[in-house]
């Protein structure tokens, strides 16, 4: 398939205070930093300038935040299930929420029986949420649905989860193992909210305003204007709204950047809830094929859509070949741009933003999102590169290519 990108301009966007967005503030993503500072494994991930690339492409800055070595896991997840568990168990353990150490949560632990965290995942939150449960004595078992890459299994198992592959989509999976934690007593260390469970969603969203920060600290510290444009990839919008509301409170109403928010052609909720006249949240429904595995889910979390409804300028949806074409651009960078290992979910929004600009069927996207000579575009590369051969399927092979073949 050649490369498709569909847009619509989001006219629901009202940059109004919504409830999510006073928990995202500076003050909280301080209390995140300081809080993962306490990890032995925490470093701050680079934001690598493209300049190379931001002159071919005729823009004046391109930066990437490259989360594909967080925490030896590859991914930006742990970010949020390192602050989730943490209040979670603090909160069973009356400790105080405000004062957390990783070495409180260590010690307290083995004073404790051992409590069993379940989560459904695509695999990198399900890694993170078994990685956080062995560091703090705890079990874990792993739900991912139907066609997850055997690699992504592999990884999860590595770290002492228990990982099972339902014959159902994300969001199937995700009620069925939520009727399993209550069933079971375990504890649900979920990424989206429902009515009756929306405080460790929102912890979650919450852990990621670490990564947020620090990009936009390094932005400063390369010494640039601030973003124009930030282009955010959504599976049930956890992300976006960290990072949206993020830059919403620094930056405030007027000042904020422009917001894109990008899914897979196949799993377009957010995209699909923008186009609603009522901005009504909808869901996609089906297995949602795509090689964005992160990206393949069918239900907006209800605590993300309101904000992202109200911050955000576009909405996107494009093919697989857009996201292969991020994964070679960044893998194989012009003149002394800096090589970024990125799986397919990481690179979908570098790989919109070139498409956009140096691709003459999007010139009216282009004009519509207001890209040019002075704009300066912020993307999250949010995964290394979970299954190799993919990997090297799409950089070595062209495994979905940007134009058809002749």
């Amino acid at each position: 398939m050649p490369m498709t990108v569909e847009w619509i301009r989001n006219v629901h966007e009202r940059r109004q205070d919504v409830p999510l967005l006073s928990d995202l503030t500076m003050h909280v993503a301080e209390q995140t930093v300081s809080y993962h500072r306490g990890w032995p494994e925490y470093h701050k991930t680079p934001t690598r300038l493209l300049p190379q690339l931001a002159s071919y492409a005729g823009v004046e800055a391109i930066a990437v935040k490259d989360e594909s070595t967080r925490f030896g896991v590859q991914s930006f997840k742990i970010l949020g299930s390192t602050w989730a568990i943490a209040q979670a168990l603090a909160e069973r353990w009356q400790l105080n929420p405000q004062d957390l150490h990783v070495d409180v949560l260590k010690d307290r632990a083995k004073t404790k029986p051992a409590m069993v965290l379940a989560a459904t995942s695509d695999g990198n939150h399900g890694l993170g949420v078994a990685w956080t449960a062995k560091a703090l004595g705890q079990q874990a078992v792993i739900y991912l649905p139907k066609g997850t890459h055997e690699s992504r299994v592999r990884r999860i198992a590595e770290v002492g989860a228990q990982v099972y592959v339902t014959e159902r989509n994300y969001d199937d999976t995700v009620r069925d193992v939520a009727q399993k934690a209550k069933t079971n007593g375990w504890l649900l260390v979920q990424d989206t909210a429902w009515p009756g469970y929306e405080d460790i969603p929102k912890w979650v969203i919450q852990g990621y305003l670490t990564m947020a920060h620090e990009a936009a600290e390094q932005w400063d510290g390369h010494g640039l204007q601030p973003p124009t444009h930030i282009i955010l990839q959504a599976g049930v919008g956890s992300l976006a709204a960290a990072v949206t509301g993020y830059y919403a409170n620094r930056y405030g109403r007027a000042q904020c950047p422009t917001i894109v928010i990008a899914e897979p052609l196949s799993a377009p909720a957010l995209f699909n809830s923008a186009a609603h006249p009522n901005a009504q949240a909808a869901k996609v429904e089906g297995l949602m094929e795509t090689v964005m595995a992160g990206l393949a889910c069918g239900e907006p979390n209800p605590l993300a859509w309101p904000l992202l409804r109200s911050w955000t300028s576009f909405f996107v949806r494009c093919s697989d070949s857009v996201a292969a074409r991020g994964t070679r651009i960044l893998s194989n960078p012009l003149g002394t741009d800096p090589r970024i290992m990125a799986g397919e979910s990481g690179s979908m929004p570098l790989g919109l933003a070139v498409t956009l600009l140096d691709q003459l069927p999007f010139q009216e996207a282009r004009k519509a999102l207001g890209l040019g000579p002075q704009s300066r575009i912020l993307v999250f590369n949010t995964e290394g590169v979970p299954d190799f051969q993919g990997f090297l399927d799409i950089v070595w092979d062209g495994a979905y290519p940007s134009l058809p073949k002749s």
